[in-house]
């Protein structure tokens, strides 16, 4: 998508930043930590996060459609349609008062990226550093794509993330796989976007993943011209959840970063 697309966009073109972004919490943060969920995850995955981070950051997540209060939209299973309608949705808004953080989780790791790189042109939208939690380099190609049901969930109950009770109920399964088929049809066929960052660029991996390894991730250095970091945490796929404390203050500190080097020019 064009700088100019997504200007249009941000004028009343037809995405709603209220439909897209969920906030959990009042705060006066003039800066902003936009948070993108898994596959199969929705906006709420989030909110131990929020409350993690305080009134430090205006903490903001995605809403997929497909699920919870949007669950009778349809599911996308195209991640650069999907990064479109999200960078619409942020462009419409007012910019943030302060730096603009990107953190997401495994598919919402390849999302937030494409996001970036999508706003990165819009003056006051982009971002001031990206946190990729979970998720393989865009050079490193993953795992197929579940050619059934059973085989889907059985690599979703493998990474964890998800209360066995919701899968082994067969009504809340019948209400979460259109999603869950919708997004990981999402994963197996994306490719992605070419252009290199400016930011910061953080890389979260946990040392136990059964699906993503520190060699995996270490190659997010090549996606930014800026500065890069990876830091490996104990704990699988999602490692995260053990680790909220640390994922906080890492974003407040990239915040405070930006925000300084942005005081200093």
């Amino acid at each position: 998508m064009h700088k100019q697309e997504i200007e249009e966009a941000g004028r009343g073109a037809g995405v709603s930043p209220e439909t897209w972004l969920r906030r959990y919490h009042a705060t006066t943060a003039h800066a902003e930590l936009v948070c993108f969920p898994h596959a199969g995850g929705a906006a709420g995955f989030w909110r131990p996060l929020a409350d993690a981070v305080g009134d430090a950051l205006d903490v903001r997540a995605v809403q997929y459609p497909g699920r919870l209060d949007r669950f009778r939209e349809a599911p996308l299973d195209d991640l650069h349609r999907l990064a479109d309608l999200v960078a619409e949705a942020l462009a419409a808004g007012p910019a943030p008062a302060g730096p603009r953080v990107l953190l997401g989780h495994s598919m919402g790791a390849s999302l937030a990226r494409e996001v970036a790189l999508r706003l990165s042109d819009v003056p006051g939208h982009g971002a001031a550093a990206l946190i990729a939690s979970g998720r393989r380099a865009p050079s490193r190609p993953g795992s197929g794509w579940p050619e059934t049901d059973e085989a889907l969930l059985a690599r979703v109950r493998e990474l964890g993330g998800t209360d066995p009770a919701v899968l082994a109920d067969p009504e809340l399964l019948d209400v979460i796989l259109p999603a869950l088929r919708a997004d990981y049809a999402a994963v197996a066929r994306y490719v992605p976007g070419g252009g290199l960052l400016s930011c910061p660029v953080v890389a979260l991996t946990g040392d136990a993943d059964p699906e993503v390894t520190a060699e995996d991730v270490a190659p997010w250095r090549e996606t930014t011209t800026g500065p890069f970091a990876m830091r490996v945490l104990p704990g699988g796929h999602f490692f995260l959840n053990d680790h909220l404390p640390t994922v906080a203050e890492l974003a407040v500190s990239l915040s405070a970063a930006a925000e300084r080097g942005r005081l200093s020019r």
